[in-house]
């Protein structure tokens, strides 16, 4: 956690230095005035750092930014010394529910990149950043750092306990009436078609609108090919956020690693695509067991 210029490069030089001697593939995802500090500073060595935001949620959404890590981690592994070394300058943007993905984010890619040849330093600016997200680095981060000292962070929670605990911030549209409520679809074409006429009337954007509808529609064919009816949906939307809430009440189990990466791999013939989707194109998806089922909750911004 920095709280000045002097202070973020106290702790990010460093690492960047043991980086560049040790022949790793160094990279920054830090916001360009962020990387603009740090490569003045680097000097003629900044020629071999690339800058890439899209490793983190500064320039994509958590699948992508995880797709975008692993090709960096195989491009690592095939040059110098086998290693990949991340500075995240770390922003979740400006609301509750992005601050709980990032936070997901973060505990989540403990998980997934465990063991891989990998180290990242995420820095938390104190000058630009929510305390509570500042708050949260302590949880997230198995090792904090204190000017060139490493050491265990005492609040480091593990993220199978951890993710599923997050709190759920609600839109504030879900506190008016739903524009589709629907408590026993018949069939998935029909689900499907009343999900895309709300979208159709309340999204503007073209592009958004048929990624929003392949989204849901992704998650009603998971609620009828591995639930249990009735699959229900509702919707709500204004001219700032769509919700769309959709359940079943045979699905009693929900991994909160599911869909962070294809269910089977990069192999994407095989299948396993609906919630990695569904993540990648909605800005926030929750998944809610619950004792009758589970509820899939997707979120977007519209634009």
């Amino acid at each position: 956690m920095v709280g000045s210029d002097a202070e973020m490069l106290g702790v990010a030089l460093p690492f960047l230095d043991a980086g560049l001697r040790a022949g790793d593939l160094v990279a920054l995802t830090c916001a360009p005035e962020t990387a603009s500090v740090i490569c003045e500073a680097l000097g003629e060595r900044s020629r071999v750092v690339e800058s890439e935001p899209g490793i983190s949620l500064l320039g994509a959404r958590a699948p992508d930014a995880l797709g975008l890590s692993r090709r960096f981690l195989e491009r690592a592994k095939g040059a110098g010394s086998g290693r990949l070394r991340v500075l995240s300058g770390i922003d979740f943007g400006p609301s509750a529910a992005d601050w709980r993905e990032g936070q997901r984010f973060e505990a989540v890619t403990n998980r997934l990149l465990a063991g891989e040849p990998v180290e990242v330093l995420c820095m938390y600016d104190r000058r630009r950043l929510p305390q509570q997200v500042v708050a949260s680095a302590a949880v997230t981060h198995p090792r904090l750092v204190h000017g060139s000292d490493w050491s265990a962070s005492p609040r480091f929670q593990d993220p199978d306990s951890y993710v599923p605990r997050l709190p759920l911030p609600r839109e504030p549209v879900e506190d008016g009436e739903p524009v589709l409520v629907i408590d026993d679809a018949p069939a998935l074409a029909g689900l499907r078609h009343q999900i895309g006429a709300v979208i159709a009337a309340w999204v503007p954007d073209p592009e958004q609108r048929e990624d929003l509808h392949l989204g849901a529609s992704e998650i009603a064919a998971n609620a009828f090919r591995h639930g249990v009816r009735p699959v229900s949906a509702r919707v709500w939307v204004d001219g700032a956020h769509l919700v769309c809430v959709i359940a079943d009440r045979g699905t009693s189990y929900a991994d909160p690693f599911s869909g962070f990466t294809p269910a089977h791999g990069p192999d994407l013939s095989r299948g396993g695509m609906g919630l990695w989707l569904a993540r990648k194109l909605y800005d926030h998806v929750d998944l809610l067991p619950g004792p009758d089922g589970l509820t899939v909750r997707l979120s977007a911004r519209l634009r």
